[in-house]
């Protein structure tokens, strides 16, 4: 895909064209008093997470430096054209995993999700979702939520528990968009049934439904057990989310979506063609301001079917003294890298709203929930970026405490992304390490 919308006259000529009022709050003549040159573009964040770690030897720098004076490593290699602006960041543990093979359930939220007494599963906020609270007040989509669903016969990536890497302030598990053409409908597809006085009739029926199920939820309760009570409380955090899902819903109404610059994709595409169309169509949601958080569980067993690799992910993560293994698994770290690289290009590429590259309004994460083997420490982080204007770039940074919080890594980017986070999950502060 190559229709990109590059600068900001050609930009506001396909918003007009569309008939899209989604991002005219944010074009310079319309930005409420303020003028071109004092206009400044929002920030962004974006989470990608694959599955199973990389290749110990090949992959990970062996010291810490710039990566100009270090070089990089075969697996990061295909990062080359991007080695000034990228940030790795070593030493850092997610404190609250304590299961290899729960997956990502604790990813981006550094919950021991097995360890609340009297619950057999308890997880807590997501890091997108708390920036999700903070920078998508305006925009259709407080975040984006994306995973993929392996084909038949795959595994599951190593993503264990849970439908995304997002989970809501309730902790439970928010379901994410598996396919892109999915993805598409949602960010372009225009409302054609029926008048707005339709809609906000089937919308007053919803919520009327929900009213009544709460009324009659909340007179069964006095008669319920402790465990039922908690069941019950669960639910009700669910209704309310399908509340503001339809006060969301009635909001954006009558402002038409952004009209697709490119055709609908096929269905069931599949592994590196497939993310490389996941990754495209982040860049046309962030680039009109459709949402300004997006959440990317990857696949990875069919990114390996894809590149010839007749190997399952998770035995590649134990190689072992496997050669076969082991050579396959730096063939898909190599890939990995490519692709991350070209959407990379893709930020660079498009243009924002106030004429800035989409990319100097970001701050992208990079890593998995695991290192090698199923090692819980010491976890991959790469991070990218212009938004992330005190971060110290080009450089594989070595923190000086072994097993730093990963939850200080997530609030770190979060501050960096104006988000007035103090505190997040287990963390203990921030990594003035990495600052500038």
């Amino acid at each position: 895909m190559s229709q990109f919308i590059t600068n900001p006259i050609s930009r506001r000529s396909f918003l007009r064209a569309s008939g899209a009022c989604l991002t005219l709050p944010f074009l310079e003549s319309f930005s409420f008093g303020k003028t071109a040159s004092s206009y400044v573009a929002p920030k962004r964040m974006v989470f990608l997470g694959g599955g199973f770690g990389f290749t110990e030897d090949t992959f990970y720098p062996k010291q810490a430096g710039r990566f100009a004076d270090i070089g990089l490593t075969e697996g990061m290699m295909p990062l080359k054209r991007h080695q000034d602006d990228i940030t790795m960041i070593s030493n850092l543990t997610n404190i609250g995993a304590t299961n290899p093979h729960g997956g990502s359930s604790s990813y981006l939220t550094g919950a021991n999700v097995s360890g609340t007494p009297g619950k057999r599963f308890f997880n807590s906020i997501s890091c997108d979702q708390v920036a999700a609270q903070h920078l998508g007040e305006d925009t259709r989509f407080s975040s984006l939520v994306l995973s993929a669903k392996e084909k038949s016969g795959l595994q599951n990536s190593g993503h264990g528990d849970g439908l995304s890497l997002s989970w809501n302030d309730s902790g439970n598990p928010l379901p994410g968009i598996n396919q892109p053409i999915d993805l598409y409908h949602t960010i372009f597809q225009q409302q054609t049934d029926g008048t707005r006085a339709e809609l906000d009739e089937r919308l007053r029926k919803k919520e009327s439904i929900l009213d009544i199920v709460r009324v009659n939820a909340s007179a069964m309760k006095r008669n319920l057990s402790t465990n039922d009570r908690e069941k019950l409380d669960e639910y009700f955090q669910g209704v309310r989310q399908v509340e503001l899902g339809l006060e969301r819903q009635a909001k954006w109404a009558n402002i038409p979506k952004p009209s697709a610059p490119f055709a609908e994709p096929i269905d069931e595409l599949f592994g590196e063609e497939e993310i490389k169309l996941m990754y495209d169509m982040i860049i046309v949601a962030l680039q009109t301001d459709s949402t300004r958080v997006v959440t990317y569980r990857q696949p990875v067993c069919s990114l390996l079917v894809g590149i010839g690799v007749a190997l399952q992910a998770h035995s590649l993560s134990h190689y072992g003294f496997s050669e076969p293994r082991k050579n396959a698994s730096r063939e898909r770290d190599k890939k990995c890298s490519e692709l991350f690289a070209h959407f990379l290009d893709r930020l660079k590429e498009a243009k924002d709203s106030d004429g800035s590259r989409l990319y100097d309004n970001c701050v992208v994460s990079y890593g998995t929930n695991l290192r090698t083997g199923h090692q819980l420490k010491n976890l991959p982080a790469i991070v990218a970026g212009g938004g992330a204007k005190n971060l110290r770039k080009g450089e594989h940074i070595i923190l000086s405490e072994k097993d730093t919080p990963l939850a200080n890594y997530w609030l770190t980017l979060l501050q960096q992304a104006d988000v007035p986070a103090k505190q997040f999950s287990h963390s203990t502060g921030n990594l003035p390490e990495i600052l500038t």
